[in-house]
């Protein structure tokens, strides 16, 4: 690989879809400093540009991400960012849906930016796995405390104890993936999910995705307590009464683009 390339790169494939790719293929996309720097600036632009409705999270050359660079963490540590996490993902409280798509190895962090996605798209071809107890380390960016509630509870713990390896076809059987293709089409689902997000209210998508969020773990009583701020505004808005409208006048709504 030139060493000049950057080692996350952006496209827009579609109007209003951020395409992130890690670049590191010469090592499977690990999760070095620089990368998990350049990803955290990733989103941040997805975030701040009002032009930017989804993101699509990929990695290069056949692979999505091995997780973090073996030989850079007696350096250089955990690739964290301030409090956002592994490559500024893991932690953060992202607004706009994000979606991974999946070809090849999604393993130790990478799976952990994986599982920090709202949606997953996988080819045939592509596994999962966290292996950190073989290296003597915790899988803390998520595995642990995300996949027993992705998986059933023994399948999520043999993975973690053992180092056992997810294929594709498996992972969806369970729901922890949303779309398996043909190997090389993980990205083309991806996008195509993408579109369907947005052609949606932007507020009521980002609305949802935080009350999922912010709700998750807690009983009914202390659900609604916290959904429901957050949710009674949107049915006042212009632009639910403009939805309704249009069902009613059997037209689509103004926010399809």
């Amino acid at each position: 690989m030139d060493t000049n390339e950057p080692v996350v790169t952006t496209a827009e494939p579609r109007p209003g879809v951020l395409l992130i790719t890690l670049n590191r293929p010469h090592v499977r996309n690990a999760v070095d400093q620089v990368l998990a720097g350049a990803l955290d600036s990733a989103l941040t632009r997805l975030e701040s540009d009002p032009s930017l409705r989804v993101g699509v999270l990929s990695g290069a050359g056949g692979h999505f991400c091995s997780g973090m660079d073996l030989k850079a963490f007696p350096a250089e540590g955990v690739p964290l960012v301030a409090d956002r996490g592994l490559g500024g993902l893991t932690r953060a409280h992202i607004r706009k849906p994000l979606i991974a798509a999946v070809e090849g190895a999604a393993v130790a962090g990478g799976f952990e930016l994986a599982l920090a996605c709202d949606l997953i798209t996988a080819s045939e071809t592509a596994f999962f796995a966290l292996p950190e107890v073989a290296r003597g380390l915790i899988a803390a960016e998520g595995g642990a405390v995300r996949l027993p509630g992705r998986l059933p509870y023994h399948v999520a713990m043999e993975m973690l104890l053992t180092a056992a390896r997810l294929p594709a076809a498996d992972a969806a059987r369970y729901g922890l993936v949303n779309r398996v293709t043909r190997e090389g089409g993980a990205l083309d689902a991806a996008i195509s999910l993408a579109e369907a997000v947005q052609a949606h209210s932007l507020d009521a998508v980002h609305i949802t995705k935080r009350i999922v969020q912010d709700t998750r773990g807690l009983d009914d009583h202390a659900a609604y307590t916290v959904q429901d701020p957050l949710s009674a505004p949107v049915f006042t808005t212009h632009a639910a009464a403009e939805g309704a409208r249009a069902f009613t006048e059997k037209r689509p709504p103004p926010w399809i683009r």
